[in-house]
């Protein structure tokens, strides 16, 4: 039984994915996360060292701290930032706990160098309809929550990429783009290892057949196809448009994830 300072591993796991999910603290020591250096989605990894000085940006946030086992470095840790008035949990067991349960990891060998304020930066073509607001989606929920994303005219993606260190992607020529059939989010989802998530996988479906012109691989792709041009009509800002896009791209995934075989037919037809 987990305390009240402590998540469970099948606990956490309900909220990976979530807007309203807590920030993930890896605070393994040096030696442990060279053991395996996979994270848990959206996890940061901070030195326990210097909770003082980086705790400071939970402020007003939910966290869970996360060590190997899940004993006295991220208990300490939760402590500390719980003195700072931050709603800290361990997570019981650790990263061995999770992992053993077969949980979602992500695969660092794809990760792009972070800035120095540790975030991943990403450019990509403007005016964005499905595939280049799917994929902020995936990276901020999964990869990386602090993620910049750089919205520049086709022309000027590659020179701002080198000028400014950022990862290009969707656009011709690199790694983060469209391979065989499947689009740039089929390609982020392999890569940082997610592939085990089936509600990733179903949403995958939909975004390649809205991004694709192959609606007959979903039937909600006529939706959210629909609901893109939507959003990129009603934003002249792409910034803006990918704030609204965030929403709807969690609708699909809870509803991918947890109500597939719900039904809404009122009034009901046998009755009327």
């Amino acid at each position: 039984m987990t305390s009240n300072t402590e998540i469970s591993e099948s606990q956490l796991a309900r909220l990976i994915g979530l807007p309203d999910a807590p920030a993930i603290i890896d605070v393994r020591i040096d030696e442990d996360f060279a053991s395996d250096p996979r994270l848990l989605p959206a996890a940061m990894r901070r030195d326990y060292r210097s909770v003082g000085e980086w705790g400071l940006s939970l402020a007003g946030k939910r966290a869970v701290v996360v060590c190997h086992r899940g004993k006295k470095i991220s208990q300490g840790v939760a402590a500390w930032l719980r003195q700072m008035g931050i709603q800290a949990e361990t997570l019981q067991g650790g990263f061995e706990a999770w992992r053993d349960a077969n949980n979602l990891l992500v695969s660092p060998t794809a990760l792009p160098s972070p800035d120095h304020q540790g975030r991943t930066v990403w450019v990509t073509r403007a005016r964005p309809k499905v595939d280049r607001i799917a994929c902020p989606w995936l990276i901020r929920r999964f990869v990386d929550p602090y993620a910049v994303f750089l919205y520049v005219d086709a022309s000027e993606v590659m020179g701002v990429a080198e000028r400014f260190a950022a990862t290009p992607f969707d656009i011709e020529g690199v790694f983060w783009s469209h391979r065989g059939n499947g689009c740039t989010f089929d390609t982020m989802v392999a890569e940082f290892g997610l592939s085990s998530d089936t509600a990733l996988l179903g949403l995958a479906e939909i975004v390649r057949a809205a991004d694709t012109a192959r609606p007959d691989l979903a039937a909600e792709a006529a939706g959210l196809l629909a609901a893109s041009l939507g959003l990129s009509r009603m934003y002249r800002d792409d910034l803006a448009q990918l704030d609204a896009g965030m929403a709807l791209y969690d609708a699909f995934y809870r509803w991918r994830r947890d109500a597939t075989g719900e039904t809404h037919n009122w009034p009901n037809p046998e009755k009327a």
